[in-house]
């Protein structure tokens, strides 16, 4: 008898792997609805203390939203200086290019050429991460770069400053840095208040005038490179509420080119010894003192004045060698005159005066601004020489609001770059008397109609001023060959508004301007700058009116040795 017997089935172990493969399944399973579980409770937790907690949002929050991340800084007249926009930016990740990098450098370089081929090259091969291409680009050139089909290529909108007037009234305005925030100007004055999110939707307002801006810019750029000089700077003041309505300072900049450093602003940072034009705060002075009562008075101009070993000295060809008057004094810009007139006044009475309009501080303006070079010692030639702008050097905008006080019967008033509600105007104080003032006035306008001003007169605007020309400051000493020729001046003289001051930096003689001197050179400036702007200051040209100069004109001795020629 045969038996058959059947080997052992595998079954067994083949299940037993089949189940314990199915129970890790399920443990796993379980961990990650576990893990699940716990991550939809988180989620539920957290928005549960959101509703329970969080605010709703309101129409603020949505107002908030709507409003630029920087407010708008406009001119008196509403016009855009400074605004915030939405910018395009190109940027490149050199370690994610993949085309050819030598023909992208040489498209970049024709579509932005800021740099060169090779300079793009040497950037894109760098391995950097990320780097600016350009800022503020138009997006033209961002269609245009985005057309080159290079994925490493990033494209951005970010929030930009915009100054639509490019670089007008640059030193005014200032710029931001690369994080937005003001470094210079009325940008880093207003800091706070642009950036504040209560406040910055509403645009701030200087006194600025754009269209008198650009006047007066355009003409002082227009005489710095005629004349070839180094610098120049130019001031309009409002003399009723001590308001700029233009201030330009050249060599100047555009903030929208994000400079890492700007030029100086000659009408606030610089200080110069300014000449001639101290010539009428002289008298002024002498007059409020009480040191001279009759303009018939007369000193001595026949010769050179000598105090030890320094000799004061006219002008070569415009000496009178005569007994000057008071309007003489002026009109022929007498030194010699005007020292005599100083050392009766004195010291204590010139520096009185001199404090009294500032000449011993920095100017009283938003921006600040360097502080005027004071004598140490003023002795009796120190006393002589500031009396005609030598030994002190004040900045253009102290002379302005010096002469601001000279026409708008004695007030001292601190000047600002911020619009002056005409219900707010600040009361000032008392630098002169009103009947110094008046005379003032009368001697101003006798300058530009009989002296050394003529060049500066604009029919039917009624300008009164003073030139002033002084060797320019260099190592210590004085450059013969280089000097500051400045012109101050207010209009309408019989009843007036403005104060404008033009200043050019060592400029050169021409063939159109035989001569360097301030008569020449400054006083045209602020005829062409009052003629364009008199009217859209609110000043209407009047040939039938004028200040009454009855009782000084018969002073003025017409002989032959009258100036000839504008200095």
């Amino acid at each position: 008898m045969i038996v058959v017997v059947a080997p052992p089935t595998r079954q067994g172990r083949t299940g037993g792997a089949r189940q314990a493969l199915v129970a890790v399944a399920q443990v796993r399973l379980m961990i990650l609805s576990l893990l699940f579980g716990a991550g939809m409770l988180v989620v539920i937790g957290k928005l549960a203390l959101l509703a329970l907690w969080a605010e709703p949002a309101v129409a603020r929050d949505m107002a908030l939203a709507l409003i630029p991340p920087r407010g708008d800084i406009v001119d008196r007249n509403g016009a855009p200086l400074a605004r915030s926009i939405d910018a395009w930016s190109i940027a490149v990740h050199p370690n994610q290019l993949i085309g050819d990098k030598t023909a992208l450098a040489q498209k970049l370089a024709e579509l932005i050429p800021d740099k060169s081929a090779g300079e793009y090259y040497a950037l894109l091969n760098s391995g950097g991460n990320f780097a600016y291409l350009k800022r503020r680009a138009l997006p033209e050139l961002v269609t245009a770069v985005n057309a080159l089909g290079e994925p490493g290529m990033e494209f951005q909108r970010e929030p930009d400053r915009l100054y639509p007037q490019s670089a007008m009234a640059a030193h005014v305005l200032g710029f931001l840095d690369s994080q937005g925030r003001g470094v210079s100007g009325m940008e880093k004055i207003l800091e706070r208040q642009l950036s504040d999110p209560a406040r910055r939707g509403k645009p701030v307002a200087l006194s600025i005038d754009a269209r008198v801006q650009a006047a007066l810019e355009n003409e002082l750029g227009r005489a710095m490179t005629d004349l070839q000089a180094r610098g120049a700077a130019g001031v309009i003041l409002d003399v009723r509420t001590g308001e700029i309505l233009a201030m330009s300072s050249l060599p100047s900049f555009n903030p929208n080119a994000l400079p890492g450093a700007a030029p100086p602003n000659n009408v606030t940072q610089s200080v110069y010894e300014l000449g001639s034009t101290f010539k009428p705060l002289a008298v002024a002075a002498a007059i409020d003192a009480g040191a001279i009562t009759s303009m018939a008075r007369r000193f001595d101009a026949t010769k050179p004045l000598h105090i030890g070993r320094f000799s004061i000295n006219d002008d070569p060809g415009d000496e009178q060698f005569r007994w000057l008057n008071i309007p003489e004094t002026l009109v022929y810009s007498s030194n010699i005159a005007t020292a005599r007139i100083a050392d009766e006044l004195g010291a204590e009475r010139m520096q009185d005066l001199f404090r009294r309009l500032g000449f011993d501080r920095r100017p009283a303006i938003e921006l600040g601004g360097a502080k005027p070079l004071w004598p140490n010692y003023w002795g009796r030639v120190t006393v002589m020489t500031t009396a005609y702008g030598h030994g002190i050097a004040v900045t253009p905008l102290h002379l302005a609001n010096a002469y601001s006080v000279m026409v708008n019967g004695g007030i001292l008033r601190p000047t600002t770059l911020l619009k002056v509600d005409p219900d707010k105007v600040p009361a000032g104080e008392r630098a002169l008397k009103e009947s110094t003032s008046a005379r003032m006035r009368q001697l101003l306008r006798l300058i530009v109609t009989k002296g050394t001003g003529r060049k500066a007169d604009a029919p039917g605007f009624r300008i009164g001023g003073k030139t002033g020309t002084a060797e320019a400051a260099s190592a210590g000493g004085y450059d013969k060959h280089r000097n500051v020729s400045t012109f101050a001046a207010a209009f309408p003289i019989d009843a007036p508004r403005y104060v404008v001051v033009a200043m050019l930096d060592s400029p050169k003689a021409n063939a159109n301007t035989p001569r360097t001197t301030a008569g020449w050179t400054a006083a045209p400036v602020v005829g062409r700058v009052v003629t364009r702007t008199g009217a859209l200051l609110g000043v209407t040209p009047d040939n039938t009116r004028d200040i009454d100069e009855s009782e000084l004109l018969p002073l003025i001795w017409q002989g032959p040795e009258a100036p000839k020629a504008a200095r």
